[in-house]
């Protein structure tokens, strides 16, 4: 049966499973990276320091391609971002379901927590790209 409470639960684990080994490949990944830019600069390059270079250089340029956007490229930006807003919803409602799928992990309580900011954030960010996106919209929309 398909709404069988253990098959829900198996699949929701199976899931959970995929992420988390995504999540490490992911984190092994960014481990190596960060290595590598140690080993290559000698030891002068803090693994911290490397991404702390990324996620500024990040924010840069996420602020010049965000100001350099025209009022008519706006509405679909502001569709795709509520794309990704509604991905990272299924990400956090993952996150702050985590203790039902595996109760015997370490740091399920951060992981409910940092789930829970990201579902509110992620929910505001929705909800609120819709409201801009209706008042563009309006722009268009004949008077009278």
């Amino acid at each position: 049966m398909a709404n069988d409470p253990q098959t829900v639960a198996d699949h929701a684990q199976t899931a959970a499973q995929a992420l988390r080994s995504a999540a490490d490949a992911a984190q092994n990944y960014a481990d190596q990276m960060a290595a590598t830019a140690h080993a290559v600069s000698g030891g002068a390059i803090d693994p911290f320091i490397f991404r702390l270079a990324i996620f500024v250089l990040a924010v840069f340029v996420g602020y010049y391609v965000v100001w350099s956007v025209t009022p008519a490229l706006h509405t679909p930006l502001m569709s795709v971002t509520n794309a990704i807003s509604s991905v990272i919803v299924v990400g956090a409602l993952l996150a702050v379901g985590v203790d039902l799928v595996d109760s015997q992990q370490d740091g399920s309580g951060w992981a409910q927590g940092f789930g829970f900011v990201a579902l509110i954030l992620a929910s505001v960010n929705i909800f609120g790209g819709f409201l801009v996106t209706e008042r563009m919209l309006a722009m268009y929309k004949k008077k009278g």
